[in-house]
């Protein structure tokens, strides 16, 4: 869904972030639905000012989050109140599961297929019954390709077996009903702390504001996504949303809000160490890609949308190296370096510390700061050979050599490290022109507003330079590790004095062009598999459909009245489509669930469908039509007229996922890496897949330590932008966050002898640090299994450099990650706290 349309939601759920303070721009949009009569609702561990505007505040206990969620799913199919029409049709809620399936409640917190030595799955037992199930997630398509075994069959084969009575003890409605059972308001109360009537009122708002006439939203941030668990969090949202029939309807979806810069776009183009330009798998040693015939064999599913991926992988070769790429060289496939192993930011990390890594660029990054376990990463950086560090002003990140976290504890001189380090400025947002692609993947255009000073570049003129010097620098070599460079198209036009790269012809490259004529595509359907068309990113064909028309520049918005979709304000990948599996707006007839929540429907005087936004289906397919299995129909041949998720293998909403998580094919409540409590609902204490790191440095604290009983979570602030360097070194800005603080509840504050503004010392395992306090009401204590728990809060945004200043917070922070994405954990650790400050030994003399 689309920010604005928000403003169409008749209950919005603001969780997992603190969307008035960190996304103030778009939470008007929030406010212009509560002034037509939505119900707003905050879950979160603070009271904030989104909580302020809310109608209902919900606290929850930081990592608690599924254990909440898994209550509103019980609640909902218990009391009977989901969309059946919508559920039964468009989800996977009647269809059957492997009898071999075994549920966490079964396995007490554990699902069939775990190996504990190794501590991942094995998904044969999820599969629909007789079927192996391809997933739609590119990372992990390959898990589930081929036979499994015995009697299986492939998705063009038949359809998945089902019963729409819901009564076959397999069938997922079943399997749900039991895995939720124990997620009572009760459970929720022992686990979250937050109160049974609250949690009640939130969850009859959701159902009350769902059905024909009425549909919900879910905001989501870092307050979900940072957590041993964050996919399954997101996981739990969309069984609630399919339920509900909260799925490709005005007003209704799950908004990942993004912020003001390219996050988006660098999962799009990607900057994901795993995957290759909008979501294609990157060819990896321990998989079967040895070819590029192997690779797409493997990775290409048998039905749904995905099933074009050879033309998408093909194209993207042919962008890369133009008249290098040809058939008889499997299109330059060869040139494309393989995975080794999982290198994603945390084990890089570990692995620059190992020596491992002998040099690395740092591009508008600061993980001095922003990086978890911040003392073990500048270890990491002083073991390096060299850094290159680019930003508009010197970051923690460049000086960990002179003033880094060891050099000020005493425990090594600069002159020590011998890391060569390299500072080159960068030009700001205002001194380049580019696209930004944020949230509801709306790529807009910016222009130069004044050229950067001196020596200032731009990160595409950066790239564009040093990617030139490599390929001069290798020209005559004659090893095949250097044929990719060598092959590499570099032929984008420069202007100016500065010879500064026209990004607009990287955009134009992107988009997707034929190769005879350098016409540009207008469609990503207009995509070949022969070579006669090169595309840099397929989701992205359609911003640059003509020469001199840069969609992402248009800034046009609907008139009063108009159908609310914007469709002329920027460019939404894919096609220019605002929501996503929007036939779901309408019923498996074709018709609108209501006029009210109208979107796209069938014409069928023209034979198409039609409505307010782009189609999210092939257009020409009517609502009645049937897949014929005899002839085992492949890609979109496979899937019906009433299936919306087209970019499934069975065009259903997964509320049982047979393929594609690490984690479980249903979200499980476990408790963070570290927590004061053990698992109320499970044996089971942490995410048994979750990626974990031990070793010296990284020390995790055992479940109730009583050493660190506090819960701590991490957030921004609105005053100090993204990651708060920019913010810092300004002194008007900085004025008005000027130090780091921790947020105390008055009753922690008064058993340990704390005032307001009083210095503090956070430990763990990891370090120490110190901070003034800030005594307030707006973080409560919990009453957690009978007993107080306390949470903690502190902006992670200060570090030694500006004028704004404060110790690192992620210092205290351990190295651990989620098992699906390997991002880190900063929402919910356990700490201590103390009055005072930090001993600091002075700094060693030269010897």
């Amino acid at each position: 869904m689309s920010l604005w349309d928000l403003a169409n939601s008749d209950c919005i759920v603001v969780m997992g972030s603190n969307m008035a303070e960190n996304h103030p721009i778009g939470f008007r949009f929030v406010v212009e639905a509560k002034q037509r009569g939505a119900t707003v609702i905050h879950v979160d561990p603070r009271f904030t000012r989104t909580s302020a505007l809310a109608d209902i505040h919900a606290p929850i206990r930081s990592g608690s989050d599924i254990a909440f969620l898994g209550g509103v799913i019980r609640h909902i199919l218990e009391n009977d109140l989901w969309f059946r029409d919508f559920a039964l049709n468009y989800t996977n809620i009647a269809h059957i599961i492997e009898e071999g399936y075994r549920d966490a409640e079964q396995g007490d917190g554990i699902f069939s297929g775990f190996n504990e030595t190794s501590g991942s799955y094995k998904e044969d037992t999820w599969q629909y019954k007789g079927k192996v199930v391809p997933s739609s997630i590119a990372e992990h398509r390959v898990q589930t390709k081929g036979k499994g075994g015995g009697e299986s069959q492939g998705m063009s084969d038949s359809p998945p077996p089902e019963d729409r009575t819901l009564q076959h003890p397999n069938c997922v409605y079943q399997i749900m009903r039991r895995h939720f059972a124990r997620y009572t308001p009760e459970m929720v109360e022992r686990v979250t702390g937050c109160p049974k009537e609250t949690f009640l009122k939130v969850a009859d708002a959701l159902a009350r504001n769902s059905g024909r006439e009425r549909t919900g939203a879910f905001c989501y941030a870092v307050g979900w996504t940072h957590h041993t668990v964050g996919v399954q969090i997101i996981r739990a949202a969309s069984i609630i949303q399919g339920l509900l029939g909260n799925v490709g309807r005005p007003g209704g979806g799950i908004l990942a809000l993004r912020g003001h810069v390219s996050i988006q776009g660098s999962t799009d183009i990607p900057t994901l160490y795993n995957m290759l330009p909008t979501y294609l798998p990157q060819p990896n040693i321990f998989h079967e890609h040895p070819t590029l015939e192997k690779y797409l064999e493997v990775e290409t599913p048998e039905t749904g949308w995905w099933h074009n991926l050879p033309k998408y992988v093909i194209s993207l070769l042919k962008a890369w190296y133009g008249e290098e790429s040809r058939a008889d060289n499997e299109w330059g496939y060869q040139f494309v370096p393989k995975l080794t192993g999982d290198v994603s930011q945390l084990p890089m990390t570990l692995a620059m510390g190992n020596g491992l890594i002998k040099g690395q660029f740092m591009l508008g990054q600061n993980p001095a700061v922003g990086a978890v376990n911040s003392e073990l990463v500048e270890m990491g950086f002083a073991k390096l050979d060299w850094m290159v560090v680019r930003d508009f002003a010197l970051t923690e990140t460049a000086n960990f050599w002179k003033n880094g976290h060891r050099v000020r504890k005493g425990e090594v001189r600069p002159e020590e490290i011998g890391t060569e380090m390299f500072f080159l400025p960068t030009a700001l947002a205002g001194e380049k022109d580019g696209s930004v692609t944020n949230t509801s993947r709306l790529v807009q255009w910016h222009d130069v507003v004044c050229e950067a000073p001196g020596d200032s570049r731009s990160d595409l003129w950066f790239i564009y330079h040093l990617g030139r010097r490599l390929k001069a620098l290798y020209a005559g070599s004659t090893e095949p590790r250097d044929r990719g460079i060598q092959a590499l198209t570099w032929d984008y036009p420069v202007r100016g004095a500065r010879q500064e790269p026209d990004p607009e012809a990287v955009l134009r490259e992107i988009n997707g062009y034929t190769v005879a004529d350098r016409k540009q595509l207008a469609s990503f359907k207009e995509i070949k598999d022969d070579g006669s068309t090169a595309c840099g990113g397929w989701m992205y064909t359609g911003v640059y459909p003509e020469e001199g028309v840069n969609k992402s520049r248009s800034r046009k918005p609907d008139k009063p009245g108009g159908s609310g979709s914007h469709a002329n304000w920027a460019f939404a990948w894919p096609a220019n489509r605002r929501t996503l599996y929007n036939r779901a707006s309408a019923d498996p007839d074709g018709k609108p669930w209501s006029e009210r929540k109208k979107m796209i429907w069938w014409d069928a005087e023209k034979g198409e469908w039609t409505g307010t936004d782009v189609p999210d289906f092939t257009k020409d397919l009517p609502p009645g039509h049937r897949p014929d299995w005899s002839k085992h129909p492949k890609g979109m041949d496979a899937l019906g007229g009433a299936d919306p998720f087209i970019m499934e293998a069975d065009g259903k909403c997964m509320l049982f996922v047979p393929s594609g998580l690490k984690d479980g094919p249903l979200p499980t409540h476990y408790e963070p890496i570290e927590s004061p409590v053990k698992n109320p609902l499970y044996g089971r204490q942490r995410n048994p897949a979750a990626h974990l790191w031990q070793r010296p440095g990284n020390e995790l604290h055992a479940p109730e330590d009583p050493a660190y009983p506090y819960v701590l979570t991490t957030y921004r602030l609105t005053e100090l932008h993204c990651g708060g360097i920019i913010s810092r070194v300004a002194p008007h800005t900085a004025e008005l966050q000027p130090e780091a603080f921790v947020e105390i509840p008055p009753e922690l504050a008064r058993e340990l002898g704390i005032r307001h503004l009083d210095w503090t010392v956070l430990a763990t395992k990891r370090g120490e640090i110190e901070v003034r306090a800030m005594v307030t009401e707006r973080i409560r204590p919990f009453t957690i299994g009978g007993r107080t728990v306390y949470q903690i809060g502190m902006p992670w945004v200060f570090g030694w450099e500006g004028y704004a200043r404060g110790d690192v917070a992620n210092v205290l922070l351990a190295i651990t990650g989620d098992a699906n994405t390997s991002i880190h954990t900063t929402k919910a650790i356990t700490c201590s706290l103390r009055p005072g400050r930090v001993v600091r030994p002075p700094a060693r003399a030269a010897e």
